[in-house]
């Protein structure tokens, strides 16, 4: 019946000279495959999840038959033999994955350092991997209890890998500026994650998949940070090597029997250019990977008319946590360290862990200088600035956590894990 519909249906096309008939269906639909295999049809791709309907993107097969007599089916293209479905993200699954995807709770997390390096520090690839495997575990138990999560990383480790690249290559390529070093590592940290969250995810049986995305951060060029840049980056060179970049563009600061070392701009985060895509994101249900190492540093300064550009500068990764968990209207940031607690007196024997805070006492213990700049103080100064922004329109109070990597979970389901800050 469905050859001869199909025969009367484009007798008349033909005749008019026509050569091709076109056709589309949602996948999966096994039965539509044979309705139009039957009068010759043949598949010639897919459009991944440009169809809706029924509240959903779906994916859209392609078809394809001659109306001249005697022409044979399409060939189907290398990649397609029949209509393959995805295992990523299949048709099937995404209305139920949409529909569980509907949360009123929303967390940041800020990866540190030690969930992206082996347990000795070691950043080779496969320490990497590793490290975001176990992190990854950690991350899915968060997901599996239906809170959306937004997630953020430092790269200091693999920046300092790129910039020694340039230097050993620097007779041979030109360096690429350090803002470029940024993009590069947001992207290969982003890949490697989402592989493994996926992973993870699928492992509970979550119907949750990531995405990462490159992210530029905002910053004011004339932030007090370039006239005289602090911020040290990459490894120590002795004096003739450490010239060479220096006719370059590069500020480089004598550091004594070590030798010489690059320093760079750390300017304050203004705000985080991608947060309308991220925040789209993550309320479609992805976990979102974003504004690693702080985002990539860009100014708004009308030197390239209405573009924006990127600056060699190096971003506070905690400080832009804190910014993008207020732009994408999260309830919770949480902070991953290698400690369970921010400690008060540390190194003496009067050290003792904060548990629950209020952001005034937190701020008295930072400026008695209970947190040291390198190090703890950035977090703090992270956090208050979360609990302390305004929310115009928020319904619920916001909660920053400082806490171990393994602990995530409980901070985020608010078990008391963790130094946890609160506006009051």
């Amino acid at each position: 019946m469905a050859v001869r519909v199909a025969e009367a249906l484009f007798a008349r096309p033909a005749d008019r000279g026509f050569p091709i008939a076109v056709a589309s269906t949602t996948l999966p639909d096994d039965a539509g495959e044979g309705v139009h295999r039957a009068p010759g049809f043949g598949p010639v791709g897919v459009y991944g999840r440009i169809g809706w309907k029924q509240d959903a993107w779906w994916d859209v097969a392609l078809w394809q038959r001659s109306l001249r007599s005697g022409d044979e089916p399409p060939a189907e293209p290398p990649l397609i033999t029949g209509i393959q479905k995805a295992r990523y993200f299949t048709a099937k699954a995404l209305p139920s994955r949409v529909g569980q995807m509907k949360s009123s709770r929303r967390a940041v997390i800020a990866l540190g350092g030690n969930a992206m390096t082996g347990p000795d520090g070691s950043a080779t690839p496969a320490a990497q991997r590793d490290a975001l495997r176990q992190a990854s575990a950690h991350i899915a138990d968060v997901v599996a209890t239906g809170v959306e999560v937004v997630l953020t990383h430092g790269n200091g480790p693999q920046v300092g890998n790129l910039l020694v690249k340039n230097e050993l290559a620097a007779h041979v390529v030109p360096p690429v500026p350090l803002d470029w070093c940024v993009a590069q590592t947001q992207a290969t940290i982003a890949f490697t994650l989402t592989d493994e969250l996926d992973a993870a995810l699928a492992a509970r049986g979550l119907s949750q998949r990531t995405a990462g995305l490159v992210t530029r951060t905002l910053i004011d060029i004339d932030d007090p940070g370039f006239r005289e840049p602090t911020k040290p980056v990459g490894r120590f060179l002795p004096r003739d090597e450490a010239e060479r970049f220096v006719s370059l563009g590069q500020v480089w600061e004598d550091r004594g029997e070590k030798g010489w070392r690059r320093v760079v701009a750390s300017p304050e985060p203004r705000s985080v250019v991608d947060s309308p895509a991220i925040h789209a994101l993550a309320a479609a249900g992805f976990v979102v990977v974003c504004a690693g190492g702080g985002g990539i540093p860009v100014t708004d300064d009308g030197r390239d008319g209405d573009a924006l550009r990127g600056v060699e500068a190096v971003i506070d990764k905690d400080l832009t946590a804190a910014i993008l968990a207020r732009e994408v209207d999260a309830d919770t940031l949480v902070i991953a360290t290698d400690v369970p607690n921010v400690m008060v007196d540390f190194g003496r024997p009067s050290a003792r862990p904060l548990g629950r805070v209020t952001a005034a006492e937190l701020r008295d213990l930072a400026a008695a200088g209970q947190f040291a700049r390198g190090s703890m103080g950035p977090k703090v100064d992270a956090a208050l600035r979360f609990v302390a922004a305004d929310r115009s329109g928020g319904t619920s109070p916001r909660r920053a956590v400082i806490t171990s990597l393994e602990h995530i979970a409980d901070a985020v389901a608010g078990n008391g894990a963790g130094t946890v800050l609160t506006e009051s």
